[in-house]
C-alpha cells in the first residue's frame, strides 16, 4: 500500500510540474485504452467555466462558459469503440478585444458572443491488453468537423484530423491506480493560409486512483505542441492544461468535478468543470 501511495504522489507531482476516455473518463481529456462493453453506450455531459480564455485568431479574450460539453461513446466490438464529442454552445464574456485577423459578425464594443462548438468523430481500437510487465496499447483516430462560425470569434471553422497511440497500465492492489497516456499527431488547417497546415504533437498523461467503491481521484496534463519553427499559424497555437479532480458514483451515475490550470500562453488561465456520466446496459447486439 505504501508503494501505491508513493507512486500516486510521484505521478501527482509529475502532473503538476509537466506541461489535453474504459472510454473517455470525465473530467479528464486523456483517453484510456479500455473499451466499453460491446452493444452498450456511455453518455457524458458537462459544463466548463474558463477564466481569461484567449482566441488569437479573433483577438478576443474573456471568460468562457461551455454549456453541454457532451460525449457519446458506443462499444462496437470487444476492441472497437466509436465516439462523438463536442460542445452544444460556447458563451464568451468579452473582457478585451484586440485586432482581429478575420471579419467578425458583431460590431465593436460588443461585450459577449456565443457559438456552437466543433464536434469530433473518433474511433478507438484496443490493439493489445496489458501484461504483468507491459502496458495495454491502443490507437485512436478521428476528424474534427467545421461546425463553428468563425465570425462569432470563438471557433476556427476548420476541418482537423488526428491520430494517437494510447497506453495504459494498472498498479497496486486490485488495479487501484490506473495510469494512462496518449502520444500522437494532429493536422490542423491554418485558417488564414490556404493549402497550409500545422502538424502538432498531441500529448496526455493521466491517472485515476480508486479511494473506495464510490470515489476516485483523477488528474492529468493534456494538450498539443506546435512543432513548426517560429510562430505557429493563427488558430493552431500550442495549448495545454492540467486537471485535478474527483469522480463520485451515486444513483447509477458518475458525477465529476475538476479544477483546471492553463499551461501555455494561448490557454485559459484557469477554470473548473462539472459533469455526469451514464453507462447504459446493452442496447444492441453488435454484428458478427
Amino acid at each position: 500500500m505504501d508503494r501505491v501511495k508513493r507512486s500516486l504522489l510521484a505521478l501527482a507531482l509529475l502532473l503538476c510540474c509537466a506541461l489535453t476516455a474504459g472510454a473517455q473518463q470525465r473530467p479528464l481529456l486523456t483517453e484510456d485504452v479500455e473499451i466499453i462493453p460491446p452493444g452498450s453506450a456511455r453518455i457524458e455531459i458537462g459544463i466548463d467555466f474558463m477564466q481569461n480564455a484567449k482566441f488569437p485568431l479573433s483577438g478576443l479574450r474573456g471568460d468562457l462558459t461551455r454549456v453541454g460539453a457532451i460525449g457519446i461513446n458506443v462499444g462496437l466490438a470487444p476492441n472497437v469503440e466509436f465516439q462523438i464529442d463536442g460542445v452544444v454552445q460556447n458563451f464568451l464574456s468579452i473582457n478585451s478585444a484586440g485586432p482581429s485577423a478575420i471579419p467578425l459578425s458583431f460590431p465593436p464594443g460588443t461585450n459577449s458572443t456565443n457559438d456552437v462548438g466543433d464536434f469530433t468523430l473518433s474511433t478507438k481500437i484496443k490493439l493489445r491488453g496489458e501484461t504483468r510487465r507491459a502496458p495495454a496499447v491502443g490507437f485512436r483516430f478521428g476528424v474534427q468537423l467545421p461546425n463553428s462560425n468563425q465570425g462569432r470569434g470563438i471557433g476556427t471553422n476548420q476541418t482537423n484530423a488526428y491520430g494517437a497511440l494510447l497506453f495504459g497500465k494498472k498498479f497496486g492492489r486490485d488495479g487501484r491506480l490506473n495510469a494512462f497516456g496518449n502520444l500522437g499527431l494532429g493536422i490542423l488547417s491554418a485558417p488564414l493560409q490556404p493549402f497550409t497546415q500545422n502538424d502538432v504533437l498531441l500529448y496526455g498523461a493521466a491517472a485515476i486512483y480508486r479511494l473506495n467503491s464510490r470515489i476516485n481521484l483523477a488528474g492529468e496534463v493534456n494538450g498539443r505542441a506546435s512543432v513548426r519553427r517560429g510562430r505557429a499559424p493563427l488558430g493552431t497555437e500550442s495549448q495545454g492544461e492540467a486537471r485535478l479532480g474527483v469522480q463520485v458514483r451515486a444513483s447509477g451515475l458518475r458525477f465529476d468535478f475538476a479544477g483546471i490550470k492553463g499551461l501555455t500562453d494561448a490557454s485559459p488561465r484557469s477554470g473548473v468543470t462539472f459533469g455526469v456520466t451514464y453507462d447504459t446496459p446493452t442496447v444492441f447486439t453488435p454484428a458478427r
